[in-house]
């Protein structure tokens, strides 16, 4: 009896190692799952493995950006879907802290981000021209317009066009100004309605909005006597987009001017009180510039981020959260292919190069500042 009992029980612990060993083989290939999931894309190189493989072991990539991050949060987790075991350490700034908060640190020579997303195209195209970037050939460049890259270190990300907003209930039929210069007379013919009640960017707080400023100053003739107007009817300086649509959206201002189109309209789907018009004469295009640090603490990660945000599948996410692809492969009502047809040559891409610094130089941007602070009556 004891002989059978000896079997049964070496039988049983047979049966356990037996089971425990499927066990381990079955985890084992479910782990696998994604890593196949993350192969790399269709048309990259065969040696793009090694960056995978690479990020892995970095398990982390750090992103300075001024894309909220409610906004960002959609591509944050199919990122980290398609490349489980690499986290995104995702730093939600605004345009100017970003960029002094990476300078300092880099500077310090203490870990920094890795890449940098941002829409103060001027102050990224700085870094990138004063060699903070890294150069690195994306297999996705092709898929971009010209002008969107730049020495394979800036790289446009997004079509972000530059609009008026307006609160349905105050500026109605006629009023509501079709072009830049319909603004100007708006501005000038009723000055008792809407003094206290405009609003724009503070130029001197937000760099996309001094972007804006300097780049509307090179396409209309009549740029400085709309400032002088915004100015006559006390306009209200603000740097944040979402603070000035929600002014709007409130009533507290009847008009914002040269507002980040992708904020705006996404407000304007949920909220019947906002209206956005995209200007007729000429509509400015923005593009968040990514660029990669060159002294990325975790530069194959990086590599990884910028190559999915400027993908297919990672600009279809964007889209789909209301940032403009910049592919024209993308389908959808926020798209570059959608606005094209929508404003035809009336759009103008402000492009990634070295022509947006020249507003950047010292003499030039303290004269900017010096008219504007006069014209709108914000002298200090």
């Amino acid at each position: 009896m004891s002989h059978h009992l000896h079997v049964l029980h070496r039988t049983l612990a047979q049966a356990w190692r037996a089971l425990w060993a499927f066990a381990l083989a079955l985890l084992a290939s479910a782990a696998l799952v994604p890593i196949a999931l993350a192969a790399p894309p269709k048309g990259y190189p065969k040696a793009y493995g090694a960056i995978v493989a690479a990020a892995r072991e970095e398990a982390s990539v750090v992103v300075y950006s001024t894309t909220d991050l409610s906004t960002a949060a959609a591509l944050i987790r199919d990122f980290e879907l398609c490349y489980p075991g690499i986290k995104v350490d995702y730093q939600d700034l605004n345009s100017a802290e970003l960029h002094r908060r990476f300078l300092a640190e880099t500077q310090a020579q203490r870990p920094s981000a890795d890449v940098l997303w941002s829409s103060a195209m001027d102050l990224q195209m700085k870094l990138a021209n004063d060699d903070f970037a890294q150069r690195y050939k994306s297999p996705e460049v092709a898929s971009l317009p010209d002008w969107a890259v730049w020495r394979d270190t800036a790289f446009g990300t997004t079509f972000e066009p530059a609009v008026i907003v307006y609160n349905k209930r105050f500026v109605t039929g006629a009023d509501i100004p079709e072009t830049h210069a319909d603004l100007v007379r708006l501005l000038s013919s009723q000055s008792a309605k809407y003094a206290g009640n405009v609003t724009t960017y503070d130029i001197e707080k937000s760099a996309v909005g001094f972007l804006f400023a300097t780049q509307d100053s090179r396409a209309q003739t009549g740029f400085w006597d709309l400032v002088h107007e915004l100015g006559k009817n006390a306009v209200e300086l603000e740097s944040n987009t979402s603070v000035m649509v929600q002014r709007i959206a409130s009533g507290k201002d009847y008009l914002g001017y040269n507002l980040i189109g992708s904020y705006a309209l996404t407000r304007a789907r949920r909220d019947p009180a906002i209206g956005v018009v995209l200007p007729k004469d000429y509509t400015l295009v923005m593009s968040r510039i990514a660029l990669l640090s060159k002294t990325a603490p975790h530069p194959n990660a990086g590599k990884l981020w910028l190559d999915f945000l400027l993908s297919q599948r990672g600009q279809t996410v964007l889209s789909r959260s209301e940032l403009f692809s910049i592919r024209s492969d993308v389908p959808g009502e926020f798209t570059a292919a959608t606005l094209r047809q929508t404003l035809g040559p009336q759009l103008r891409a402000i492009a990634v190069g070295p022509p947006l610094l020249v507003f950047l130089d010292q003499a030039k941007q303290q004269e900017f500042l010096r008219r504007w602070r006069r014209e709108t009556g914000s002298v200090k």
